[in-house]
Formats: structure tokens, C-alpha cells, sequence
């Protein structure tokens, strides 16, 4: 069995690695629920603000529980450092605002997150960081785009919430011989099913709020990376600009990242019998999930994955009031914009996630009326299918 970075296996990592004990010899890591620390004298304090010295100095950017819980994550992506963030959105504009200037240029790919495309459309663009949006399936589109002044290409794989797949190694190469940085939000299978830096991206971006904690408590982000120069530059934006993740939420990531093997397992197992299962309803038209042969890119996913993930999409037969009915007529699901639960959740992307951008990017991610995204939970097989199906009966039925 491949072992990980350290000297423990992935598993054994996700509860053990990281973790410092305090001389009251605790067994469980501890939330240290504290503003600042406090200095032996005037000259440790000095050295400590002046950066002579490493130590915690004030936990908006140094705090012992946040720190297990960024050495913990930074080891599972075979990664030296990692920068935790208040939220998803923090690290992605983090990452953002530590490597960009006015007059850089972007390419990323047009099947980003709604949240993603607005920050990169409306509050980037109007520092004169400019954005080409791309396929993510098309090597040669990632090529054409770049321009002298591209310093960074961002893409999630798999692409939400149509589950679309990139060739991590192929854009690589295109960003190195280009010159920009290769960032992967890796939201949807998380290091347990790929490692985005083991295959030649600079940087992975997390919600910790969705699959690292699995439970839906808490709101995190994250930034790895395995380049001591890029981290740098993030631990600087993280101190001056404050997005800090609070020593509670670090502690409830912790804890998911604990049983976070297990759950993906069972969160594949599954996404799978529920993708079959839609493929053969008659009032589905097209499934989305990299799982199925029928998906375009499954022969990739299987090469770079070692599980398809907990998201399926979907097409009802019709349009935005059958996607509507269907999805008021289950009755278990959660109908929620959130995912990586261990409920299973459901939700309308074109008026929920992907609202706030416009048509014709919406046009441009292939995200229709008819479209539904599943976020497939730890529930009985049974019991998922059996509510779905409660769901499609409202299809064409008006309701």
C-alpha cells in the first residue's frame, strides 16, 4: 500500500498527523480559544512581531489549534504548507490577492463555481485583473488563451456542477511553459481521491465547509502548497488582510478530517448506484457523474482519481418548473445550496448556485433549466433512490 509524504498511510494521517499535546497530556487536540498569547518579556514579543523568531503572536494569523489542523490538511495533499482561510470564497480571493496585480491576466475555466466567476468578473476586473474563460476538457483553448501577462490559470476538477473533468498533467505543462501558476480547487474529491500537487498543480484551494467537514457546522477555507515562496505570500495576505479561520471551526475541521477516508468511500459507493439508477429513469434525459462510461472524460477520471466523488447532475425531461417539481416532490432530501453533507442535499443550480451570474455565462458552463445537482449522502442506498424517485413522479405531472 502506497504510503503517504510522512511516515504515515493517508488514513493514518487524516486522525494522527499534526497533532502537538500540551503538558496536560490531553488525548484529543484542543481548541485554544484565545486572542493573543503572552510573552516571556519585551525582547521575545519584539522577535515574535519582527518575525525573528517563529511562535504565536495573535490568532488572526497564528493559533495552535489552526495550525494542527493546517499541517494535518497540508500532509493529506502531499503538500509542506497550508494557509487556513475564514471560508471557501476566503482562500479562493486570498490566493487571488497574494500572486495577482492590476494588468495580470487570468485564464480559468468557464465551469467555475457562480461565486468564483462573479469574483473574477466583478471585483477583480475592476482592479484590471482580466479573466478568459476556457473549456476545461480543451488543452488547446488553455493554450490560446494565455497572453504575455498571465500569471495564473484556476480551474475546479471536477467542474460543478456538471462534473466535467481536466487533465491536471496537460494544463500544467501549458502553465509552466507559460509561466503562470496552476491553482485546482479540489472541493469535490479532496485529497483522499485526488492530489492535484502530486500531478503538477501549484497550489489546491478547499472549502473546508464541504466534504473536510462532512456534517455541515461550520464555514472554513483553505490554501496548499508545496512551494515555500507562494506560501510566504499568503501568510502575509492572510496578516494584513485578517480572512482568519477561528480556532472552533479549525477544531470541527479536524474532526472531520478524521473520518474523512471513510465517508468518501461510502460518499462513491453511493453516487454511483444513484447515477446508474438515473441513467435508466425515463424521465431523465442526461446524467452527469465521471463514474458512469457514458461520461466523456471517465476513462481520465479513472487514470487521475481513485474514486468518482459524491456529486451527481442531472437532466429532467422539460425545464425549470419540471427541475422545480421534482425537487419539491421529494420529501427526505435537503434542498440546500450546500454539498459534501453527510445528508444528502439537493439543489436547482441555475437559480441557486449559478444565479447571481449572467445567462450567457450560465449558457457558457452548460448549465441548463432542467439541470439538478445531487450531493449524495452516507444515507441507505434504498432510501436515497426510493426519495428521488418521489421527486421524478412530479415530473410533467404539474406538481
Amino acid at each position: 500500500m502506497r504510503k503517504n509524504a510522512g511516515r504515515y498511510h493517508r488514513q493514518t494521517a487524516a486522525i494522527r498527523h499534526g497533532q502537538r499535546r500540551t503538558a496536560e497530556r490531553e488525548h484529543n487536540e484542543p481548541i485554544f480559544a484565545t486572542s493573543s498569547f503572552v510573552f516571556d518579556n519585551a525582547e521575545q514579543a519584539g522577535g515574535l512581531f519582527g518575525g525573528q523568531t517563529k511562535g504565536n503572536v495573535y490568532s488572526r494569523f497564528t493559533n495552535p489549534t489552526v495550525s494542527m489542523f493546517e499541517s494535518r490538511l497540508a500532509e493529506l495533499e502531499s503538500a509542506s504548507h497550508c494557509v487556513a482561510t475564514a471560508s471557501g470564497m476566503a482562500a479562493i480571493t486570498g490566493t487571488l490577492l497574494a500572486l495577482l496585480k492590476s494588468g495580470d491576466h487570468v485564464v480559468a475555466s468557464a465551469g467555475l463555481f457562480g461565486s468564483t466567476v462573479s469574483l473574477l468578473t466583478t471585483v477583480f476586473d475592476k482592479f484590471d485583473v482580466k479573466t478568459s474563460f476556457v473549456s476545461m476538457t480543451d488543452p488547446k483553448q488553455w493554450k490560446l488563451a494565455v497572453r504575455p501577462n498571465t500569471q495564473l490559470f484556476f480551474l475546479e476538477t471536477p467542474s460543478n456542477p456538471l462534473c466535467e473533468i481536466a487533465d491536471i498533467e496537460e494544463i500544467a505543462a501549458i502553465a509552466r511553459k507559460a509561466g503562470a501558476l496552476l491553482v485546482i480547487d479540489n472541493a469535490f474529491l479532496t485529497p483522499i481521491l485526488q492530489r492535484p500537487i502530486e500531478i503538477g498543480a501549484d497550489i489546491v484551494v478547499h472549502t473546508a465547509t464541504k466534504y473536510l467537514d462532512g456534517q455541515g457546522r461550520c464555514v472554513g477555507g483553505a490554501i496548499v502548497t508545496d512551494d515555500e515562496s507562494i506560501h510566504e505570500k499568503l501568510v502575509a495576505m492572510l496578516r494584513t488582510t485578517g480572512p482568519a479561520m477561528s480556532p472552533f471551526n479549525a477544531w470541527t475541521f479536524i474532526k472531520g478530517l478524521e473520518t474523512l477516508p471513510l465517508r468518501m468511500k461510502l460518499h462513491c459507493t453511493n453516487a454511483l448506484a444513484v447515477a446508474r439508477w438515473l441513467q435508466s429513469h425515463p424521465r431523465v434525459k442526461r446524467v452527469h457523474y465521471p463514474g458512469l462510461q457514458s461520461h466523456p472524460q471517465h476513462e481520465l477520471a479513472k487514470r487521475l482519481f481513485t474514486g468518482f466523488g459524491g456529486i451527481v447532475s442531472f437532466e429532467v425531461r422539460g425545464g425549470k418548473y419540471e427541475a422545480w417539481a421534482m425537487i419539491d416532490g421529494t420529501k427526505m432530501l435537503s434542498i440546500t445550496g450546500n454539498l459534501g453533507d453527510a445528508k444528502t442535499t439537493i439543489t436547482h443550480p441555475a437559480t441557486t448556485t449559478h444565479a447571481r451570474i449572467s445567462q450567457q455565462e450560465r449558457d457558457r458552463a452548460k448549465i441548463t433549466d432542467s439541470l439538478i445537482r445531487v450531493s449524495v449522502g452516507l444515507e441507505h442506498i434504498e432510501d436515497i433512490i426510493a426519495d428521488l424517485e418521489c421527486g421524478l413522479e412530479k415530473v410533467g405531472s404539474g406538481g
